[in-house]
């Protein structure tokens, strides 16, 4: 049934909002939302809505509950096999045992909860820096908040790239399209407008609403809030979808193989030592608990534990440095990263655009900025001039404000919400007494042709008296080569070949000083519908400088060293990107080759002469989206691992082709950011080598905890198997063993894991990416500080009954506290390579200090408390014992240092 609103009744906390708002007229839905399209709602309104219809944000998948994290730890393999150890000792009558056993399931169990628990809330914290925002219009301004504050009857103001973030009633669109495939799985983008439509059309067809979740392709547009959170289109898609299991990362993969691999492993070596010992005549129940315990030992339960604390707060760590992670996987292919392809503008300059020069038919318009920058000083020629007795400059700045999508914080202000080089314009005009806002009040704007990739241009129409003014701005050859006359002095004469060349010259000119061209061209139409691209008068060039950051120069240097290439891939002119590429060293040679971004074809098209150019050249400009595809392709084929930044929708692509796609945090489309790996919050390229940086420094960090887990664990099963070949009574105990692991395989290992790495780890080459977490030297490193380590214990055993006439537990006791300290010795042997015993990456970690007093704490009170020395069964070995133990457990440390710095030991 047609339904039409011919009263529509104006918004009110009791009214419901009618369903089928695409049937009423634009101008009937704002009156029905009391919204202005052109104030936006006042603060004391925002309040009242969100407290009806709530926040603006889906349900939120609920993560694992405290108590759902606490239950978890008793699902584990390692658990139940503790669980057997408990119900033999009780079984055998040993109560002592039992109840040991029990309280060592209690606390592995705590343990494990609360890393788990950390590693979530520091995640939790993580997503809630990486909120989208929107661009509202509030009590007359233009403002942007988060999307969650969104309310219904908000105007919200939407350019191409942008993701909506709430069901709208459009207002105002301006050649708008928008992708709606996660809605309606149409692929192809729909074309939208302000008409009302019938109320029964479908979902698809509704060309006059933008739902939460698509995005713009293309143009410009406004729309009023109409749904919010749940209550949106994609709300009720989203109470229909079951929550799906989250996918492990391929590091966490690799590590749960390995811990798979290694169960398996052990368990069949606990067993044959149990056998082995039974049929050498030890008690049964004995060996059947030291088998459950070394078993439980030799398991690094703690891997994925452990690895997801280092990777939330590598990930947190790079956050405070302005990189937010979109991904857990991105921090694994980060530290392999050796190629950056990286935009120019924002990202090695400061996105600080400011309008330097204007040059127009005989004359050049300096602009230089004074201590205040809302006054600046404009010189002609050289000389000093007021901008307003100047008409064709006037008419110069007047066209960049009206061909414009940015608005200025502050009447007068140097800062805006909008592209950099619209705020700008919109800048230097308020300069000149050129205001937006009250020149669209005797020439409003009735169309707009927004911005193309493919035209390089954009258009704004305005009614003038009876006709049309057409204002254009682009790049200087696309504004020349459809510009038919020039304006020079009072009148306008007939542009040839010959004075498009020499315009063209003059744009490389100012290019190669550094600056930014724009050309700015109009014309007058008899109508809104024309081609705004035709038969254009050539108004002049306007020149915008954006200073490279400061410290640039280091920060590529310092990417050199460490094996990565930089690229400079931008769509601006060659002579500004090569100026740009020389200011900041980017190859560290003076001679710069650049490749035009046609040139750039796809990889199979060319000769491998060419390929090996194209491979070796440091500056692409003049780059469209699919030439950036030819080029990932071309590096990712020569086995590279790159980096892409990007920051508009046509980036997106890219950014996921790339192996690490980057999206800019400030001048980023919301598009370019959700299909990005990574987002830099500041724009700067510096931000990348800190990312790659603690890339780099988490996968080592796991590295050395899990060759510390291993070592210490392997030395044990070492320990009691050797001891049971050699007929020996048991130089541990199961529960030493279990106790040992329980101190040594967390607190140490969590301390190497949060590290903050090695200060030169960026001096070293990235890594192969197809490389294994243990590689074959490092299985080398496990098993032979395994053996050292088994050997010193099993040594110490042996002299505390030859040499020191020690017997039973007394005798225990040494190897127990020999391995316990060797153990926690061997933190500092994960040291790196080239580095010194003292100044290392493991000295200078806090968390390693805190682990060992914590550790030796907890060692010395199974000694030294009758209650805890009685389960764990110890003895006081006498100053001779200790004497013994202090030697013994030095063993493997100096042997470890000698191994460091004659480099034998690379690890």
């Amino acid at each position: 049934m047609n339904k039409t609103y011919k009263k529509t009744k104006k918004y009110s906390a009791n009214n419901e909002i009618p369903k089928e708002i695409w049937a009423v007229s634009a101008k009937d839905a704002l009156k029905y939302f009391d919204v202005g399209k052109d104030t936006g709602l006042q603060k004391s309104e925002i309040k009242k809505r969100r407290n009806k219809f709530g926040s603006n944000a889906l349900k939120k998948i609920q993560g694992k509950s405290f108590w759902q994290i606490f239950i978890d730890q008793f699902r584990s393999l390692v658990i139940g096999i503790l669980a057997v150890a408990a119900v033999f000792s009780f079984v055998f009558g040993q109560w002592i045992e039992g109840i040991a056993v029990s309280v060592a399931i209690i606390l592995n169990a705590l343990i494990g909860f609360f890393t788990e628990y950390k590693a979530q809330r520091s995640m939790d914290a993580l997503r809630k820096l990486g909120q989208i925002t929107a661009r509202v219009r509030r009590d007359g301004k233009v403002c942007e908040i988060p999307a969650d504050q969104l309310v219904v009857g908000d105007i919200v103001i939407l350019e191409s790239g942008d993701i909506v973030t709430a069901d709208l009633r459009l207002a105002e669109a301006n050649k708008l399209q928008a992708d709606e495939s996660p809605l309606t799985g149409e692929s192809v983008p729909v074309g939208k407008q302000i008409e009302k439509v019938e109320s029964d059309v479908p979902l698809a067809e509704r060309c006059n609403m933008l739902y939460k979740g698509t995005f713009v392709t293309r143009g410009s547009g406004e729309g009023v809030v109409t749904a919010t959170g749940m209550d949106t289109e994609l709300g009720t898609i989203s109470k229909l979808v079951e929550e799906a299991e989250e996918e492990l990362t391929p590091l966490e993969q690799r590590l749960n193989r390995l811990g798979r691999s290694l169960i398996w492993i052990t368990l069949t070596l606990a067993g044959a030592v149990t056998v082995l010992g039974i049929i050498r005549g030890k008690e049964v129940l004995l060996m059947v608990e030291s088998g459950v315990a070394l078993a439980v030992a030799a398991i690094p339960e703690g891997l994925p534990i452990v690895a997801t604390v280092a990777l939330a707060r590598g990930m947190l760590r790079m956050a405070k440095r302005n990189a937010l992670i979109n991904r857990l996987a991105s921090v694994e292919t980060l530290g392999a990263t050796n190629i950056i392809c990286t935009d120019k503008t924002g990202t090695l300059t400061e996105n600080k655009m400011t309008v330097s020069e204007v040059v127009y038919p005989s004359h050049k318009i300096q602009i230089k900025k004074n201590k205040r920058p809302e006054k600046a000083q404009f010189l002609r020629d050289g000389n000093p001039f007021k901008p307003e007795k100047n008409s064709k400059f006037t008419e110069i700045l007047k066209a960049g404000v009206l061909c414009n999508n940015a608005s200025l914080h502050k009447r007068n202000d140097s800062e805006g919400v909008g592209d950099p080089v619209e705020v700008a314009l919109l800048s230097a005009g308020a300069q000149a007494d050129l205001y937006r806002e009250e020149i669209l009040k005797d020439l409003p704007e009735v169309r707009e042709e927004a911005f193309d990739p493919a035209t390089k241009m954009m258009a704004t129409f305005h009614k003038q008296d009876n006709n049309f003014l057409v204002e254009v701005k682009g790049a200087p050859e696309s504004v020349l080569n459809v510009c038919t006359r020039i304006r020079q002095n009072s009148e306008d004469k007939n542009m040839n070949k010959q004075v498009q060349s020499q315009w063209i010259e003059e744009s490389k000119k100012l290019a190669e000083n550094g600056l930014r061209i724009l050309a700015v061209a109009q014309k007058t139409a008899d109508s809104s519908q024309q081609d705004p691209y035709q038969d254009l008068t050539f108004l002049g060039l306007v020149g915008l400088y954006d200073p490279p950051r400061k410290g640039m120069d280091n920060t590529i240097e310092s990417c050199r060293k460490a094996g990565i290439r930089v690229i400079m891939v931008t769509g601006d002119h060659p002579e500004t990107a090569r100026k740009v590429a020389s200011a900041v060293n980017l190859t560290g040679e003076k001679s710069l080759n650049v490749v035009m971004g046609k040139d750039l074809d796809k990889p199979d098209n060319v000769s491998e002469n060419i390929q090996r150019t194209w491979l070796q050249t440091p500056v692409f400009s003049r780059v469209s989206p699919v030439q950036k595809l030819n080029l990932i392709d071309l590096h990712q084929k020569n086995n590279s691992v790159v980096a892409m930044t990007g920051d508009g929708i046509n980036d997106a692509p890219a950014l996921k082709k790339a192996d690490i796609g980057i999206a800019m945090g400030k001048r980023g489309t919301q598009v370019a950011k959700e299909a990005s790996d990574m987002i830099l919050k500041d724009d700067a390229f510096s931000t990348i080598e800190v990312a790659i940086e603690q890339g780099r420094i988490i996968f080592k960090n796991i590295r050395k905890f899990i060759l510390f887990l291993l070592s210490g664990n392997v030395s044990e099963i070492l320990i009691i198997a050797l001891a049971s070949l050699m007929n020996w009574s048991l130089p541990l105990l199961p529960l030493q063993i279990l106790f040992l692991n329980l101190v040594l395989d967390v607190f140490p290992a969590l301390a190497l894991g949060v590290g903050e790495g090695n200060p030169d780890i960026m001096k070293q080459p990235p890594r192969n990416i197809q490389e294994p977490v243990l590689t074959r030297s490092h299985w080398m490193f496990i098993v032979g500080y395994s053996v050292i380590i088994a050997l010193t214990v099993l040594t110490a055993f042996y002299l505390s009954d030859v040499w020191l006439g020690l017997e039973g537990i007394p005798a225990v006791t040494v190897s127990f506290l020999t391995l316990a300290f060797a153990r926690l010795w061997h933190v500092f042997n994960m040291r790196d390579a080239k580095t010194g015993i003292i100044r290392n990456e493991v000295m200078r970690n806090p968390f390693v200090w805190g682990a060992i007093v914590l550790c030796i704490v907890l060692i010395l009170s199974v000694l030294f408390i009758p209650v805890l020395s009685k389960v764990i069964q110890t003895a006081n070995p006498g100053l001779q014992g200790w004497g013994l133990i202090i030697v013994m457990s030095l063993i493997p440390w100096l042997i470890g240092q000698v191994l460091k710095e004659t480099e034998i030991d690379r690890i």
